[in-house]
This record gives structure tokens, C-alpha cells and sequence, in this order.
């Protein structure tokens, strides 16, 4: 196997997650209506809906749709979220609880182990990159997320016009990082469209599981949080 010169990563899941934690934003969104949640209720939804974005960002993006066609999206994708915690609700009433949640006060951030962890891997002699489904720029997104100096460059469906999995996303990544695919991994939290789409574009995928949404993943090496990713690129890298 060749050497592992580039470590790529997607961001939403793997990198970053909402702050306050979903389940905060979740909760405050839902006392108006009179709905309970779990951190692991909302977990276990966002595991469904986050595979439901996956499977129609590989048809019809997102980012594509009209108004009318994202408020269905985001209708089904909040139902699954709710179906986490046991709830079962119309469509109609989860489209109204979705607009709750984009009225409350929250963003996303990095992880608290992401800055250190991308620098450690860059002092390893690596090129790093982000590669991520986001409608932006990279140089917005690098800025926005607090990424600048601390990876190399920036890959996003907002510049390229296609979303992981399609492997032009991960082939635009390589040209950037300006190495060949089997020199490459990916880190990414999604089976489709980050460990398939790395896959079938050649490189070497790594699953980041920071909720643990998938135990019992073998297919490929399978890591928690950034310091269980850094070990492991360690040992691939001492090969």
C-alpha cells in the first residue's frame, strides 16, 4: 500500500456539531409543544435523519431545492429526529416544530478536540483538508469554523456543485492536496456518503462514530473522537 501522505475530513459530524448540543436546541424548541427529549432519544433521530439527508443529497440536493420542496425535506428530517425520542407526529406539526428550531439561538463549532488534533496531524508531515457537503466557499467555511491555519485547504459542494458521494468531490480534494487516492484517507460520521463516497473514489476510509451510532462497524477501521484518529494514523503510518 502506498504511503499515506493526506488525511481528509468532512466536517458536520466529524469535525463540528451544534452549539448547544442538539439536544438542548431540540428540547427548548419543543416546550411550546409539549414534547420530551433525551440526549439519547435525539441521538438515535439524528442518526436517521442525518442518513435521510445523506441518501437525498446523492439525488437532489438540498441546496437545490425551492422553499417548498425544503420545508418537505426538513418535515421528514425533523419526524426522524423526533422518532428518536418515541414520537410520532403529522408532518404538518413536525414542519411547524422544524421552524421552532430554526428560531432558536445556536451554531456550528468545532469539536473541542478538533484544533489540536488537525495540528498534530499536520505536525506528522501530512497535508489536511476538509471536504464537506456545505452550500459555501472554502475560504467562508475555513474562516467561519474557525479552520484557517489549521488545515491546508478547504473542499465544498458550494464551489464544486456536486455532494459527497459523488466521487468528483473527493477527486477535486486530491488535486488540491495534489497526491493519488491511495494516498489519501478520509474521516467522515456517514456510511454513504462519506465511507462509500471515499471508497469508491480510492481512498482509504476511516469512520468517525462520535455518538455511536454504529458499535459494531467493521467494514473499515472505525475511530471515536480525535485522539483514537490520531493513534490511528499513527499505526498506518509506522506500516
Amino acid at each position: 500500500m502506498s504511503e499515506l501522505k493526506a488525511v481528509l475530513f468532512d466536517v458536520y459530524g466529524t469535525l463540528a456539531g451544534f452549539d448547544p448540543p442538539r439536544e438542548q436546541i431540540q428540547a427548548q424548541a419543543l416546550e411550546r409543544f409539549g414534547l420530551e427529549v433525551t440526549a439519547s432519544g435525539i441521538d438515535a433521530g439524528y442518526h436517521m435523519a442525518d442518513e435521510f439527508m445523506t441518501r437525498q443529497n446523492a439525488t437532489k440536493p438540498v441546496r437545490t431545492m425551492n422553499a417548498k420542496e425544503q420545508w418537505a425535506f426538513f418535515a421528514r428530517f425533523e419526524q426522524l429526529v423526533l422518532q428518536g425520542s418515541g414520537h410520532e407526529v403529522e408532518l404538518s406539526l413536525s414542519g411547524e416544530i422544524w421552524s421552532e428550531v430554526r428560531k432558536q439561538e445556536y451554531r456550528i463549532a468545532l469539536f473541542p478536540d478538533v484544533i489540536e488534533g488537525l495540528d498534530r496531524i499536520r505536525a506528522f508531515g501530512l497535508g489536511v483538508g476538509v471536504v464537506s457537503n456545505m452550500n459555501s466557499t472554502s475560504q467562508r467555511l475555513c474562516d467561519d469554523m474557525g479552520l484557517t491555519g489549521h488545515v491546508d485547504f478547504a473542499v465544498t459542494s458550494g464551489e464544486t456543485g456536486v455532494e459527497k458521494p459523488n466521487r468528483r468531490i473527493f477527486e477535486a480534494a486530491l488535486v488540491e492536496a495534489d497526491v493519488s487516492a491511495d494516498e489519501a484517507a478520509f474521516v467522515g460520521d456517514q456510511i454513504e456518503s462519506d465511507i462509500y463516497g471515499a471508497e469508491q473514489a480510492g481512498l482509504r476510509p476511516i469512520l468517525i462514530d462520535r455518538y455511536n451510532g454504529h458499535a459494531g462497524y467493521k467494514s473499515h477501521p472505525r475511530v471515536t473522537d480525535m485522539e483514537s484518529t490520531i493513534a490511528l494514523i499513527a499505526e498506518i503510518r509506522s506500516k
